[in-house]
Protein backbone atom coordinates (compact mmCIF):
# COMPACT_ATOMS: atom_id res chain seq x y z
CA UNK A 1 0.00 0.00 0.00
CA UNK A 2 2.78 2.42 0.97
CA UNK A 3 4.82 1.57 -2.16
CA UNK A 4 1.75 2.08 -4.36
CA UNK A 5 1.12 5.44 -2.70
CA UNK A 6 4.73 6.57 -3.25
CA UNK A 7 4.75 5.50 -6.89
CA UNK A 8 1.41 7.20 -7.47
CA UNK A 9 2.71 10.43 -5.99
CA UNK A 10 5.82 10.23 -8.17
CA UNK A 11 3.73 9.81 -11.31
CA UNK A 12 1.40 12.65 -10.31
CA UNK A 13 4.32 14.92 -9.52
CA UNK A 14 6.02 14.27 -12.84
CA UNK A 15 2.74 14.87 -14.66
CA UNK A 16 2.09 18.17 -12.86
CA UNK A 17 5.62 19.45 -13.49
CA UNK A 18 6.12 17.78 -16.85
CA UNK A 19 7.90 20.74 -18.45
CA UNK A 20 10.35 21.12 -15.59
CA UNK A 21 10.93 17.37 -15.45
CA UNK A 22 11.69 17.35 -19.19
CA UNK A 23 14.12 20.22 -18.65
CA UNK A 24 15.89 18.21 -15.95
CA UNK A 25 16.16 15.23 -18.31
CA UNK A 26 17.64 17.35 -21.12
CA UNK A 27 20.09 19.30 -18.95
CA UNK A 28 21.23 16.11 -17.23
CA UNK A 29 21.58 14.46 -20.63
CA UNK A 30 23.82 17.24 -21.97
CA UNK A 31 25.93 17.51 -18.82
CA UNK A 32 26.50 13.76 -18.56
CA UNK A 33 27.33 13.62 -22.27
CA UNK A 34 30.21 15.98 -21.49
CA UNK A 35 31.19 13.89 -18.47
CA UNK A 36 31.13 10.68 -20.51
CA UNK A 37 32.96 12.28 -23.44
CA UNK A 38 35.70 13.53 -21.11
CA UNK A 39 36.04 10.07 -19.54
CA UNK A 40 36.16 8.30 -22.92
CA UNK A 41 38.66 10.84 -24.28
CA UNK A 42 40.95 10.20 -21.33
CA UNK A 43 40.58 6.45 -21.84
CA UNK A 44 41.57 6.91 -25.50
CA UNK A 45 44.59 9.00 -24.49
CA UNK A 46 45.72 6.34 -22.00
CA UNK A 47 45.29 3.68 -24.68
CA UNK A 48 47.32 5.68 -27.19
CA UNK A 49 50.07 6.17 -24.63
CA UNK A 50 50.17 2.46 -23.89
CA UNK A 51 50.37 1.64 -27.61
CA UNK A 52 52.72 4.36 -28.82
CA UNK A 53 55.00 4.80 -25.84
CA UNK A 54 55.63 1.06 -25.95
CA UNK A 55 56.79 1.31 -29.57
CA UNK A 56 58.91 4.44 -29.51
CA UNK A 57 62.67 4.26 -29.13
CA UNK A 58 65.47 6.27 -27.63
CA UNK A 59 67.98 7.40 -30.22
CA UNK A 60 71.57 7.81 -28.99
CA UNK A 61 73.32 9.74 -31.75
CA UNK A 62 77.08 9.29 -31.85
CA UNK A 63 79.61 12.04 -32.47
CA UNK A 64 80.14 12.86 -36.18
CA UNK A 65 83.11 14.60 -37.70
CA UNK A 66 83.31 18.38 -37.23
CA UNK A 67 80.65 18.43 -34.50
CA UNK A 68 80.11 21.69 -32.61
CA UNK A 69 79.28 19.77 -29.44
CA UNK A 70 82.03 20.17 -26.84
CA UNK A 71 81.62 16.52 -25.92
CA UNK A 72 82.62 15.60 -29.47
CA UNK A 73 85.74 17.77 -29.53
CA UNK A 74 87.94 14.73 -30.10
CA UNK A 75 86.17 13.92 -33.36
CA UNK A 76 83.90 11.12 -34.50
CA UNK A 77 83.04 8.30 -32.13
CA UNK A 78 85.58 5.50 -32.26
CA UNK A 79 84.75 1.77 -32.41
CA UNK A 80 86.02 1.46 -28.82
CA UNK A 81 83.63 4.18 -27.65
CA UNK A 82 80.75 2.53 -29.52
CA UNK A 83 81.57 -0.79 -27.85
CA UNK A 84 81.67 0.91 -24.43
CA UNK A 85 78.25 2.52 -25.01
CA UNK A 86 76.76 -0.82 -26.07
CA UNK A 87 78.23 -2.47 -22.98
CA UNK A 88 76.60 0.13 -20.71
CA UNK A 89 73.23 -0.53 -22.36
CA UNK A 90 73.39 -4.32 -22.55
CA UNK A 91 75.57 -5.35 -19.62
CA UNK A 92 75.75 -2.44 -17.19
CA UNK A 93 73.30 -1.01 -14.67
CA UNK A 94 70.89 -0.12 -17.48
CA UNK A 95 70.51 -3.68 -18.75
CA UNK A 96 67.33 -4.27 -16.72
CA UNK A 97 65.74 -1.17 -18.26
CA UNK A 98 66.71 -1.95 -21.85
CA UNK A 99 64.73 -4.37 -24.01
CA UNK A 100 66.69 -4.29 -27.28
CA UNK A 101 69.62 -2.34 -28.72
CA UNK A 102 70.07 -1.82 -32.46
CA UNK A 103 73.07 -0.11 -34.04
CA UNK A 104 72.23 1.99 -37.09
CA UNK A 105 75.23 2.81 -39.28
CA UNK A 106 75.64 5.88 -41.45
CA UNK A 107 74.71 3.86 -44.54
CA UNK A 108 71.53 2.48 -42.93
CA UNK A 109 70.54 5.94 -41.70
CA UNK A 110 71.12 7.33 -45.20
CA UNK A 111 69.04 4.59 -46.87
CA UNK A 112 66.17 5.19 -44.45
CA UNK A 113 66.35 8.96 -44.96
CA UNK A 114 66.35 8.66 -48.75
CA UNK A 115 63.41 6.23 -48.64
CA UNK A 116 61.37 8.86 -46.79
CA UNK A 117 62.49 11.70 -49.10
CA UNK A 118 60.02 11.04 -51.91
CA UNK A 119 60.47 14.52 -53.44
CA UNK A 120 64.27 14.29 -53.59
CA UNK A 121 64.81 17.49 -51.62
CA UNK A 122 67.84 16.07 -49.80
CA UNK A 123 69.28 14.16 -52.74
CA UNK A 124 72.62 15.96 -52.35
CA UNK A 125 73.30 14.29 -49.00
CA UNK A 126 75.83 11.48 -48.76
CA UNK A 127 76.15 8.64 -46.22
CA UNK A 128 79.23 10.34 -44.72
CA UNK A 129 77.03 13.26 -43.63
CA UNK A 130 74.74 11.04 -41.58
CA UNK A 131 75.17 10.17 -37.90
CA UNK A 132 75.46 6.60 -36.64
CA UNK A 133 73.25 5.87 -33.65
CA UNK A 134 72.00 3.29 -31.20
CA UNK A 135 68.24 2.69 -31.31
CA UNK A 136 67.19 1.58 -27.84
CA UNK A 137 63.81 0.07 -27.01
CA UNK A 138 63.09 0.26 -23.29
CA UNK A 139 61.39 -2.36 -21.15
CA UNK A 140 59.58 0.55 -19.46
CA UNK A 141 59.34 3.69 -21.66
CA UNK A 142 58.71 5.82 -18.57
CA UNK A 143 62.36 5.22 -17.55
CA UNK A 144 63.64 7.40 -20.39
CA UNK A 145 65.19 9.98 -18.06
CA UNK A 146 67.24 7.32 -16.26
CA UNK A 147 68.69 5.96 -19.49
CA UNK A 148 69.25 9.44 -20.95
CA UNK A 149 71.10 10.69 -17.85
CA UNK A 150 73.31 7.59 -17.83
CA UNK A 151 74.29 7.81 -21.51
CA UNK A 152 74.42 11.52 -22.35
CA UNK A 153 77.81 12.02 -20.72
CA UNK A 154 79.51 8.97 -22.22
CA UNK A 155 82.46 9.57 -24.57
CA UNK A 156 81.34 9.44 -28.18
CA UNK A 157 77.70 10.42 -27.48
CA UNK A 158 76.50 13.56 -29.25
CA UNK A 159 72.84 13.78 -28.19
CA UNK A 160 70.10 11.52 -26.81
CA UNK A 161 66.55 11.92 -28.12
CA UNK A 162 63.29 10.32 -27.09
CA UNK A 163 60.76 9.73 -29.85
CA UNK A 164 57.98 10.45 -27.36
CA UNK A 165 58.65 14.14 -28.08
CA UNK A 166 56.89 13.53 -31.41
CA UNK A 167 53.65 12.75 -29.60
CA UNK A 168 53.96 15.16 -26.69
CA UNK A 169 52.15 18.03 -28.44
CA UNK A 170 49.35 15.70 -29.56
CA UNK A 171 48.85 14.38 -26.04
CA UNK A 172 48.96 17.91 -24.64
CA UNK A 173 46.19 18.92 -27.04
CA UNK A 174 44.10 15.86 -26.18
CA UNK A 175 44.59 16.41 -22.45
CA UNK A 176 43.52 20.04 -22.90
CA UNK A 177 40.40 18.85 -24.73
CA UNK A 178 39.66 16.53 -21.81
CA UNK A 179 40.04 19.41 -19.33
CA UNK A 180 37.73 21.65 -21.40
CA UNK A 181 35.11 18.88 -21.63
CA UNK A 182 35.38 18.24 -17.90
CA UNK A 183 35.02 21.97 -17.13
CA UNK A 184 31.92 22.24 -19.34
CA UNK A 185 30.58 19.10 -17.71
CA UNK A 186 31.08 20.66 -14.26
CA UNK A 187 29.16 23.79 -15.27
CA UNK A 188 26.35 21.73 -16.77
CA UNK A 189 26.18 19.48 -13.69
CA UNK A 190 25.76 22.55 -11.49
CA UNK A 191 22.98 23.75 -13.80
CA UNK A 192 21.36 20.30 -13.64
CA UNK A 193 21.48 20.24 -9.85
CA UNK A 194 19.94 23.72 -9.63
CA UNK A 195 17.21 22.69 -12.05
CA UNK A 196 16.49 19.51 -10.07
CA UNK A 197 16.33 21.62 -6.92
CA UNK A 198 13.83 23.99 -8.58
CA UNK A 199 11.72 21.10 -9.84
CA UNK A 200 11.55 19.50 -6.39
CA UNK A 201 10.77 22.86 -4.79
CA UNK A 202 7.89 23.51 -7.20
CA UNK A 203 6.54 20.04 -6.66
CA UNK A 204 6.72 20.45 -2.89
CA UNK A 205 5.01 23.84 -3.03
CA UNK A 206 2.22 22.52 -5.24
CA UNK A 207 1.54 19.76 -2.71
CA UNK A 208 2.13 21.69 0.48
CA UNK A 209 -1.44 21.12 1.66
CA UNK A 210 -1.10 17.36 1.14
CA UNK A 211 2.17 17.20 3.03
CA UNK A 212 0.66 19.19 5.93
CA UNK A 213 -2.21 16.71 6.15
CA UNK A 214 0.26 13.81 6.07
CA UNK A 215 2.23 15.35 8.95
CA UNK A 216 -0.98 15.86 10.93
CA UNK A 217 -1.93 12.18 10.61
CA UNK A 218 1.52 11.10 11.78
CA UNK A 219 3.26 10.16 8.52
CA UNK A 220 7.03 9.86 8.85
CA UNK A 221 9.36 12.37 7.25
CA UNK A 222 10.82 9.67 5.01
CA UNK A 223 7.36 8.80 3.65
CA UNK A 224 6.64 12.46 2.93
CA UNK A 225 10.00 13.12 1.28
CA UNK A 226 10.35 9.89 -0.71
CA UNK A 227 8.03 10.84 -3.64
CA UNK A 228 9.86 14.13 -4.17
CA UNK A 229 13.25 12.43 -4.04
CA UNK A 230 12.15 9.81 -6.53
CA UNK A 231 10.85 12.47 -8.91
CA UNK A 232 14.27 14.05 -9.12
CA UNK A 233 15.98 10.68 -9.32
CA UNK A 234 13.69 9.47 -12.14
CA UNK A 235 14.24 12.64 -14.19
CA UNK A 236 18.02 12.58 -13.64
CA UNK A 237 18.21 8.86 -14.43
CA UNK A 238 16.30 9.50 -17.65
CA UNK A 239 18.93 12.06 -18.63
CA UNK A 240 21.72 9.60 -17.74
CA UNK A 241 20.18 6.87 -19.90
CA UNK A 242 19.92 9.29 -22.82
CA UNK A 243 23.58 10.24 -22.28
CA UNK A 244 24.62 6.57 -22.30
CA UNK A 245 22.63 6.07 -25.50
CA UNK A 246 24.20 9.13 -27.10
CA UNK A 247 27.71 7.98 -26.20
CA UNK A 248 26.97 4.46 -27.44
CA UNK A 249 25.76 5.63 -30.85
CA UNK A 250 28.56 8.20 -31.06
CA UNK A 251 31.24 5.59 -30.44
CA UNK A 252 29.53 3.07 -32.72
CA UNK A 253 29.11 5.33 -35.75
CA UNK A 254 31.90 7.90 -35.35
CA UNK A 255 34.65 5.73 -33.91
CA UNK A 256 34.01 2.10 -34.85
CA UNK A 257 32.40 2.67 -38.25
CA UNK A 258 34.16 5.83 -39.46
CA UNK A 259 37.50 6.36 -37.68
CA UNK A 260 38.50 2.70 -37.63
CA UNK A 261 37.87 2.53 -41.37
CA UNK A 262 39.71 5.79 -42.10
CA UNK A 263 42.72 5.56 -39.78
CA UNK A 264 43.52 1.89 -39.33
CA UNK A 265 46.84 2.14 -37.46
CA UNK A 266 45.29 3.39 -34.20
CA UNK A 267 43.64 1.15 -31.61
CA UNK A 268 40.45 2.95 -30.60
CA UNK A 269 38.06 2.74 -27.69
CA UNK A 270 34.85 0.79 -28.34
CA UNK A 271 31.33 0.30 -27.07
CA UNK A 272 32.68 -1.87 -24.26
CA UNK A 273 34.29 1.27 -22.83
CA UNK A 274 30.92 3.03 -22.97
CA UNK A 275 29.45 0.29 -20.79
CA UNK A 276 32.38 0.79 -18.40
CA UNK A 277 31.51 4.50 -18.07
CA UNK A 278 27.71 4.01 -18.00
CA UNK A 279 27.34 2.91 -14.34
CA UNK A 280 29.30 5.94 -13.20
CA UNK A 281 27.03 8.25 -15.15
CA UNK A 282 24.02 6.69 -13.44
CA UNK A 283 25.70 7.12 -10.06
CA UNK A 284 26.39 10.79 -10.82
CA UNK A 285 22.77 11.33 -11.90
CA UNK A 286 21.33 9.74 -8.78
CA UNK A 287 23.89 11.59 -6.66
CA UNK A 288 22.80 14.92 -8.13
CA UNK A 289 19.17 14.13 -7.39
CA UNK A 290 20.02 13.03 -3.85
CA UNK A 291 22.00 16.21 -3.06
CA UNK A 292 19.30 18.43 -4.56
CA UNK A 293 16.61 16.60 -2.56
CA UNK A 294 18.46 16.92 0.74
CA UNK A 295 19.06 20.64 0.15
CA UNK A 296 15.44 21.34 -0.81
CA UNK A 297 13.20 19.02 1.19
CA UNK A 298 14.51 19.94 4.61
CA UNK A 299 12.77 23.30 4.26
CA UNK A 300 9.50 22.31 2.62
CA UNK A 301 8.74 19.10 4.50
CA UNK A 302 9.97 20.12 7.94
CA UNK A 303 7.77 18.78 10.71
Amino acid sequence: MRLRFILGEVVNGLRRNGTMALSVVLVTFVSLMFVGAAALTQMQIDQLKDDWYGKVEISIFLCPENSTNEQCAEGAATPEQEAAIRAVLEEGALSDLVDTVYYESREEAYDKFVANDSEGIWSSLTPDQMQPSFRVKLADPEQFEVVADATEGLPGVDVVRDQREIFSELFRFLNAATVVAAALAGVMLIAAMLLITTTIRLSALSRRRETQIMRMVGSSRSLIQMPFMLEGAVAATGGALLAVGGLYFGVTYLVEDWLKGSVTWVRYIGTADVWTVAPWLLVVAVGLAAVASVVTLGRYTRA
